[in-house]
C-alpha cells in the first residue's frame, strides 16, 4: 500500500516524465503540496525501494543527483494485491478471485493481462 503522500509524489513524477526530487518537489508545489526538499527525496529513495520508480545519477552543478522515472507500478501493484488475497483468504479467495476473473469480457481480460504482464 502507498501513502497519501507517496501516491502524490508518484502523480508528480508521472506528469513530469523524468525529473530529479527538486523539481518533483516544485510540481508537488504548484499543486498546492507544501513538503521539504529533504520528505520528497526520503520518499523518492523509498519508492526506488519498493521497485515503484526507476533512477539514474547525473552530474549537476554541486556534484551528483538521482533522476527519477516511473517504474512498472501497476503490474507491481497488482501482484502485491495478488499475494496479499493468497496470504489473506488462502485457496477459497484464489478461487473466488479467478471466479470473478471468469465474469469479465475478453477486452477487460485482455487488458488485465497486459497490465499483470502477461501478453
Amino acid at each position: 500500500m502507498l501513502g497519501s503522500l507517496e501516491s502524490e509524489v508518484l502523480i508528480s513524477l508521472r506528469a513530469l516524465e523524468e525529473a530529479p526530487a527538486r523539481e518533483v518537489r516544485k510540481d508537488l508545489e504548484r499543486r498546492g503540496i507544501r513538503v521539504a526538499y529533504t520528505t520528497v527525496a526520503t520518499i523518492l529513495s523509498r519508492l526506488f525501494d519498493k521497485g515503484l520508480v526507476k533512477r539514474r545519477r547525473e552530474s549537476c552543478r554541486g556534484g551528483e543527483r538521482y533522476v527519477y522515472r516511473p517504474g512498472a507500478v501497476e503490474q507491481k501493484y497488482l501482484v502485491n494485491l495478488l499475494k496479499g488475497v493468497v496470504a489473506m483468504f488462502g485457496p477459497a479467495g484464489v478461487v473466488h478471485l479467478n471466479e470473478e476473473i471468469a465474469k469479465l469480457n475478453p477486452s477487460e481480460e485482455r487488458a488485465l493481462r497486459r497490465q499483470l504482464g502477461l501478453d
